[in-house]
């Protein structure tokens, strides 16, 4: 989508102007889409699939959280002293970054106190199109019906594939 977004709409530019940042923001972009988001993913899955309980649970929970303080301290590190992702401007970058950011928020997931990216999170959601797009998924998600009996009663399956499945087989739940 971004792409084609940049494609058809260049002006403003998403990605930064130099080679080596732009290759930057992409692998952004990848590492949150395979890397990160299957432990929110997981999450997710424990937490409203109701997939796993007690000790299971509690272990498949544990990893999420530790591989998203581990992604969110790569993810301060590449943030460095630039106000956004992108650079000096919001773009490609950061559009990559804060829907994963806000769902772990919602799980209890946030960057440490007085961190770069913790303030660069407070900042992006200060932005209009940012809390819009926020609040319409918080209301989503208040409006979801009860997954786990959904599950449970067979009108919805679940089904695991690429970067998900290697979690949850990585994370010790391959009896789910």
């Amino acid at each position: 989508i971004l792409e084609y977004i940049e494609d058809k709409w260049p002006h403003p530019p998403l990605l930064p102007k130099t080679p080596a940042e732009r290759a930057r923001v992409r692998m952004i972009e990848d590492v949150m889409d395979t890397q990160y988001e299957p432990n929110n993913w997981g999450t997710f899955e424990v937490l409203r699939y109701r997939r796993a309980s007690g000790e299971l649970a509690d272990k498949l929970l544990a990893s999420s959280k530790g591989n998203i303080e581990q992604l969110q301290a790569w993810l301060d590190r590449e943030l460095g002293n630039r106000p956004w992702f992108n650079g000096d401007a919001f773009g490609w970058g950061d559009l990559s970054v804060i829907p994963y950011l806000n769902r772990s928020a919602g799980y209890g997931y946030l960057a440490p106190k007085g961190s770069k990216l913790l303030a660069w999170f407070e900042r992006v959601n200060q932005r209009d199109s940012v809390a819009k797009v926020k609040a319409q998924m918080q209301a989503a998600l208040e409006k979801m019906p009860d997954l786990g009996q959904m599950l449970k009663s067979g009108q919805v399956v679940r089904q695991y594939r690429d970067h998900r499945l290697e979690w949850m087989i990585a994370s010790g739940g391959i009896s789910i």
